[in-house]
C-alpha cells in the first residue's frame, strides 16, 4: 500500500479527520493503513494479546490506553506476532516498550511514548467500541492511515 497522508488530505479533505500530532513512530513500516479494530483498556494489554494472535487481514489495531505512560501496552513479542499474523499496524494512545526491536519489524506503530515497565494482565478491556483521542474518533470498520506526516481517519477506504 503506497500513499501519503498529505495527498490523501489534499484529495479528500472533507472526508477525513486529522489526529492531533501527538504520536511518535516506532515500527519498521513508516506508512500503514487499513480497517480499524479497537480496544479500550487501561494499563492492561490482555485484549491486545488476544487479538494479535488472530489473523489481522491488513487491519490496524487502535488501542485507547487513556494516554497513560505508566505501563506498556505493546512490546516486541506481541508486535512480532501481529506482523506475522498480517496486522498492518497499531495506534497506541499510551506507551510501549522494546523500541529497538519494534523499529526492525515490518509493521506500522504509532504511540505516545515508551516505558520499560510491562503491563499488568487482569483480563480487562473492551473491544470493538468507538474511541476518541487526539482530536479524532476511531470507529470499528472505519479506516485509518498513518505515515511520517501524521494520522488520518476516514469512514471509507481511501487507498486500494
Amino acid at each position: 500500500m503506497k500513499f501519503s497522508t498529505c495527498d490523501l488530505c489534499d484529495e479528500h479533505e472533507d472526508k477525513v479527520q486529522i489526529a492531533d500530532p501527538v504520536f511518535l513512530n516506532y515500527g519498521g513500516r513508516t506508512a500503514f493503513g487499513g480497517s480499524i479494530v479497537t480496544i479500550k483498556c487501561h494499563e492492561d494489554n490482555s485484549r491486545v494479546k488476544e487479538l494479535v494472535a488472530t489473523p489481522g487481514a491488513g487491519k490496524v489495531l487502535i488501542v485507547d490506553g487513556g494516554g497513560s505512560s505508566r505501563r506498556s501496552l505493546l512490546g516486541d513479542q506481541l508486535a512480532a506476532q501481529a506482523a506475522t499474523n498480517g496486522w498492518a499496524g497499531f495506534v497506541i494512545y499510551g506507551a510501549l516498550r522494546d523500541v529497538e526491536v519494534l523499529a526492525d519489524l515490518d509493521i506500522g506503530i504509532k504511540a505516545l511514548s515508551a516505558i520499560p515497565l510491562k503491563t499488568v494482565k487482569r483480563g480487562l478491556g473492551d473491544r470493538d467500541v468507538p474511541v476518541r483521542f487526539a482530536g479524532a474518533t476511531f470507529t470499528p470498520g472505519a479506516h485509518v492511515y498513518g505515515d511520517l506526516n501524521g494520522l488520518i481517519v476516514s469512514d471509507r477506504a481511501l487507498v486500494q
